[in-house]
C-alpha cells in the first residue's frame, strides 16, 4: 500500500502561526491580570441607603417649582475618568478610578434631587409646566473642582436663582472645601458633602425668591419701583454666598 506524502508548510508560516499564538496568549494573560476600573457617582443619599421597596404614589402639585440647568464644570476635569491634584500645577488623571457619568451630569443631578427633597417640590427641566405655577430656575458655573487625596475635595462654583416668569434673579457664589482622609472613596465622600453645603445655600436662596415674589407683585400693582421699570428688589445671598445682583 503507498501513502501520498503530504506537503510541508514552509518554516516560516509555522514559525508566523506560533508568534501569533504566544502573543495571543499574552494578551490573555495581560486582560485577565489588568485592575478593573471602578465607577463613583454623586448622586447617593441618606435616603438611597434604605432596602425598604417604595410604593408608586402621586404627591400633590407643589406651590412652586424648580429648573435645574445643565451645570458646566472646568474642562480639564469633565471626562469620565477622576482627575486628582498631584500639586498646585499638576494633575493625574486616574485611568481605573471614574465617574459613572460625566462629572457635570453627577453634580447636575445630585444638585436636583438633594433641592427636591429639601423643598419638596419637582424638578421640571425639559418637561412641561402648568402656566399658572412660579418656576425657580438654577444654574451653577462649577469653577474649580479640586480632589487633593488625604487633604480636601474642594468646589468653586457661582450659581443662581431666576424667576422664570419674572425679573428678579440672585447671583451667588459659594466656596466649599471638605477635608478628607486617604482613599478616593474618601474623596468622592468629600465632593458629596461639600456639594450638599451648597445645594443647602441654593435651597435658602430658593425659598427668600419665592418669599420675596408676592411682594413684588404687590409693589408692581401698586405702582412702585419694580412697576415702573426700576431695579426689582432681592433677597441678599444666604451664609457662605457672595454677591447678589438683580437682573433681567
Amino acid at each position: 500500500m503507498m501513502f501520498a506524502r503530504l506537503p510541508r508548510p514552509p518554516r516560516g508560516l509555522v514559525r508566523g502561526a506560533v508568534v501569533a499564538g504566544a502573543l495571543a496568549g499574552l494578551a490573555a494573560l495581560a486582560a485577565c491580570s489588568s485592575p478593573s476600573s471602578r465607577f463613583y457617582t454623586l448622586g447617593a443619599d441618606s435616603a438611597a441607603g434604605s432596602a425598604a421597596p417604595v410604593s408608586a404614589r402621586t404627591s400633590a402639585a407643589p406651590a412652586w417649582l424648580i429648573e435645574v440647568a445643565p451645570i458646566d464644570v472646568p474642562p480639564q476635569v469633565s471626562k469620565n475618568q477622576l482627575v486628582v491634584q498631584t500639586a498646585p500645577t499638576q494633575v493625574k488623571v486616574l485611568e481605573e478610578e471614574r465617574w459613572a457619568s460625566l462629572p457635570g451630569d453627577e453634580i447636575r443631578r445630585a444638585l436636583s434631587t438633594s433641592l427636591t427633597q429639601q423643598l419638596n417640590t419637582i424638578d421640571v427641566y425639559g418637561t412641561a409646566y402648568p402656566d399658572g405655577t412660579p418656576v425657580y430656575r438654577v444654574s451653577m458655573n462649577v469653577q474649580r473642582f479640586e480632589s487633593w487625596p488625604g487633604s480636601h475635595a474642594l468646589i468653586d462654583a457661582v450659581w443662581s436663582v431666576r424667576a422664570v416668569r419674572g425679573a428678579a434673579v440672585m447671583t451667588c457664589r459659594s466656596v466649599v472645601s471638605e477635608p478628607v482622609s486617604g482613599g478616593y472613596d474618601a474623596l468622592v465622600e468629600g465632593h458629596r458633602r461639600a456639594l450638599q453645603r451648597i445645594s443647602v445655600q441654593v435651597a435658602s436662596a430658593v425659598r427668600a425668591m419665592a418669599v420675596a415674589a408676592p411682594v413684588a407683585a404687590s409693589q408692581g400693582k401698586g405702582g412702585g419701583a419694580a412697576g415702573k421699570g426700576g431695579a426689582v428688589a432681592v433677597p441678599a445671598c444666604p451664609s457662605d454666598g457672595v454677591g447678589a445682583v438683580a437682573g433681567g
